[in-house]
């Protein structure tokens, strides 16, 4: 089993509380993509990125000083979006960590795959950004059926936990024998599910938390999760769509 989560935009260096296990494994891949940001002028990279002026600013200083294999930051502590405020890896247990080592892993559109104790370093870099690298129009496409294929030999199921952003970097390429589950998180609304952003970050971190704390190993102990107010909802689910309801 491997479970899939996105990154965060938001990124901090902590080089005191738990010490890297090692490299990316697209880590010449980083290395491109890093070569072809440092290339391009100023407002190419605002507009890429997407930000004001500030966030730029930062990010351009970033480029010019980056060092991937120096001063770096686990990937599990480096983001702090709110799915991982909510996963809170920060209170794991060293159990907790060794199961989310083996089984968890972070798309990236800069790194490719990271395990939870991969050493990172800051950087900006969304996976829908239209950056052209090497003749391919976008990250989608530079990345291609690499993220997939490197899963599929890992295990013959994954857990879906990513948003659509990143989880399309996959799941068209994953090979038939592996078998994706996907997890929805929502309300009851006329009928229909409806899903909240801020709402389903925090339920896939607290999922995250749970399958550690319970080492699940199959599909089957996903349906127990009932953080957050969310109870597994049979009627809506199927084989490979598990639906969580939150009650009101």
């Amino acid at each position: 089993m491997r479970i899939i989560i996105s990154p965060a935009k938001k990124m901090h260096v902590d080089t005191d509380s738990l010490a890297p296990e090692g490299l990316p494994q697209f880590l010449p891949e980083a290395r491109r993509l890093l070569s072809a940001l440092r290339a391009m002028p100023g407002p190419a990279l605002q507009a890429l990125w997407n930000c004001n002026d500030a966030i730029a600013a930062l990010n351009m200083e970033r480029l010019r000083h980056m060092d991937l294999e120096r001063d770096l930051t686990p990937a599990i502590l480096s983001y702090e979006g709110i799915q991982y405020q909510y996963m809170a890896p920060g209170v794991f247990e060293t159990g907790q960590f060794e199961f989310i080592q083996e089984h968890l892993r972070i798309l990236s559109g800069f790194y490719g795959l990271l395990r939870p104790f991969d050493g990172v370093v800051p950087y900006r870099l969304e996976m829908q950004a239209r950056l052209a690298v090497d003749g391919h129009r976008d990250l989608y496409a530079f990345w291609g059926d690499k993220l997939a294929l490197a899963l599929a030999r890992e295990t013959d199921w994954v857990l879906n936990l990513a948003s659509k952003e990143y989880s399309r970097a996959v799941q068209a390429h994953l090979p038939g024998p592996v078998r994706l589950v996907n997890c929805v998180f929502g309300e009851a609304v006329n009928g229909k599910v409806v899903e909240k952003g801020t709402l389903c970050k925090m339920a896939r971190g607290q999922m995250v938390r749970f399958i550690a704390e319970h080492a699940i190993m199959q599909p089957e102990g996903l349906k127990d999760f009932c953080d957050l107010g969310y109870r597994f909802d049979a009627a809506r689910s199927g084989a490979d769509r598990f639906v969580f309801i939150k009650e009101k």
